[in-house]
């Protein structure tokens, strides 16, 4: 009823910048929060960061400074503009978010993935 699709990840070298999209679709009454989360090789996934309707955010600390997350609620998309990206940036970056879906209620989606790969 509900999907998340994810765009925008790639090959960038150290230093540079990359722009994630992530649109939802489907019978959306709200959405409540969206986010970003990755996951590299052998390791748990972890948040990135997340961002309310009404704007307020949350951020790892090992990307604070550097990625900036948005959103454009007409649109139900949510954005991670990356830059200054370091090697250990690189995993799969999964798009997340907590929407109101009409006649279920409030449900969690994830994304398929986008691959980040930082490397020179």
């Amino acid at each position: 009823q509900v999907q998340l699709v994810e765009s925008g990840g790639g090959l960038v070298q150290p230093g540079g910048s990359l722009r994630l999209s992530c649109a939802a679709s489907g019978s959306i009454v709200s959405i409540n929060v969206m986010g970003w989360y990755r996951q590299a090789p052998g390791k748990q996934r972890e948040l990135v960061a997340t961002i309310t309707t009404g704007g307020r955010t949350v951020q790892a600390d090992s990307v604070k400074g550097r990625f900036t997350i948005s959103r454009d609620n007409a649109k139900n998309t949510v954005y991670l503009q990356m830059n200054s990206l370091k090697p250990e940036d690189t995993a799969v970056y999964f798009c997340n978010a907590e929407i109101v879906v009409l006649y279920k209620g409030q449900i969690n989606y994830w994304g398929q993935g986008t691959q980040v790969t930082v490397s020179s």
